[in-house]
């Protein structure tokens, strides 16, 4: 017969110990707009004022919900945003953005330089990576080891950058 392990007083009054997770959003606000519970939608907002839809329903304008994050953080970022029953719950993210040039054929880029060996994945598919050397440069001028690099396309020559070490 198994007894079941005693955690002890060595928990925290809680009884949550551990590392924390990392915070979501950047900001988190609510918004009235137009709207209907249950309502979803996705955009990004930039750095020279445009905003681009990524999602939502139609005839969605994402524009007073930019307006309610404007002050609580700064473009670029990355929103998601929920209709309840009153208001639109909206979270942002910052994002880097940069445009490559010159510009790689795809949407979706990943590379990874492991320390010899650098992979390239355009649209999820195998690819030669001399075909994201925008790409490259700009990871290699950020990490001096390994990397992994994700580019996604917003609007034409402009993408949506995430460089981390390995």
């Amino acid at each position: 017969m198994v007894h079941p392990v005693d955690p002890g007083s060595h928990w925290l009054a809680a009884g949550i110990t551990g590392i924390p997770r990392q915070k979501e959003w950047d900001a988190v606000v609510t918004a009235d707009a137009p709207g209907t519970a249950g309502d979803e939608a996705e955009f990004v907002a930039l750095s020279d004022g445009r905003v681009l839809v990524g999602a939502g329903p139609d005839g969605f304008d994402p524009e007073p919900l930019a307006a309610a994050l404007e002050g609580a953080i700064e473009r670029p970022y990355r929103a998601l945003a929920m209709r309840r029953p009153e208001l639109w719950s909206v979270g942002a993210s910052a994002i880097e953005t940069a445009r490559l040039d010159p510009d790689p054929r795809g949407d979706d880029l990943e590379l990874t330089w492991d320390g010899s060996t650098l992979a390239l994945s355009v649209d999820g598919m195998p690819a030669e990576p001399s075909g994201a050397s925008a790409l490259e440069r700009l990871a290699a001028s950020r990490e001096s080891g390994a990397y992994a690099a994700h580019a996604g396309r917003l609007d034409g020559d402009l993408w949506e950058i995430l460089v981390l070490p390995l």
